[in-house]
């Protein structure tokens, strides 16, 4: 055999344990990572489908007519007899991983994180919210969107609990925040009478308070209070108010509250509220 026909077989077998190599690497090499799914889906599908932010209904029934002026009124407090306010905003699956250090410097000092809604849905960017803002140096808390005709005001109350809805008395978290407005997948009141709805709110109220030692604060908007409670139920010497209104003032409040602790103000560019009062009480809600 020729010295040329020797060294092409010689290169060809190269060639070929070349080849197997690359076909074995390439069989070892581990495939490009999924991305994780929810219930078989992305998790920005499972937030489009089943996340309701605080607001989102009272701002598809009522509409946010909040302007620049109206803003700035909000933050000024809209009553001659409010002598200080501390801006805050809140959260849901919808604003994923947020830009802390950007609201810090917005002026932001609390913050209130969706974690549950109904039973079924978990806030799946909680973690980053919750402790994000915790560690940026807001007082932040909780809150639970409610579904009233799914289970009752104590399972919901519970699975808001056991999934980020608790209290600690570190001078830092807020009471966890029932989140009560329009219905978004059916009859505005979720098909109960008055009587039967403040029943399940106090249902809850009454969990929440066993569970925590703390009592819930309530976030509504006056008139779908009115139409929904009414008078059936006063929460006014136990809980909190955090009323909804996208307007220059609060106006009218829901039956059985004098005074509201928080206003949403508006929804853009994210929705936005103020504490009623400076910032040391502020700390003696979140203190208890």
């Amino acid at each position: 055999m020729s010295a040329s026909r020797r060294r092409g077989r010689r290169l060809l077998g190269a060639v070929t344990a070349v080849s197997a190599s690359v076909l074995l690497l390439g069989s070892l090499a581990p495939a490009t990572a999924s991305p994780p799914t929810i219930d078989g889906m992305t998790v920005d599908e499972y937030v489009r489908a089943y996340d309701h932010p605080i607001g989102s209904q009272i701002k598809r029934v009522e509409g946010d007519h909040s302007t620049p002026e109206s803003k700035a009124a909000a933050i000024q407090g809209d009553d001659v007899n409010v002598q200080a306010s501390v801006p805050g905003i809140d959260v849901s699956g919808w604003q994923k991983n947020v830009d802390w250090q950007y609201w810090w410097n917005q002026g932001k000092r609390f913050a209130y994180v969706k974690a549950t809604e109904g039973t079924g849905y978990k806030n799946p960017y909680f973690t980053q919210q919750y402790n994000g803002s915790y560690n940026i140096g807001m007082i932040r808390g909780s809150y639970h969107f409610a579904l009233p005709d799914r289970s009752s005001g104590a399972v919901q109350a519970n699975y808001f609990v056991n999934n980020g809805g608790g209290w600690s008395r570190d001078g830092k978290t807020l009471p966890g925040a029932l989140d009560m407005e329009y219905n978004p997948y059916g009859s505005t009141c979720y098909g109960k009478s008055q009587a039967a709805m403040g029943a399940w709110i106090r249902d809850f109220h009454d969990t929440y308070h066993a569970r925590t030692g703390r009592w819930p604060v309530i976030y509504t908007s006056t008139s779908w209070w009115n139409q929904c409670v009414g008078t059936s139920q006063n929460f006014g010497g136990t809980v909190p108010l955090w009323v909804a209104r996208y307007s220059s003032s609060v106006g009218s409040l829901p039956y059985g509250w004098g005074f509201y602790t928080f206003w949403q103000y508006t929804s853009s560019p994210i929705d936005q509220n103020t504490f009623n009062g400076a910032y040391d009480r502020l700390k003696v809600l979140a203190t208890g």
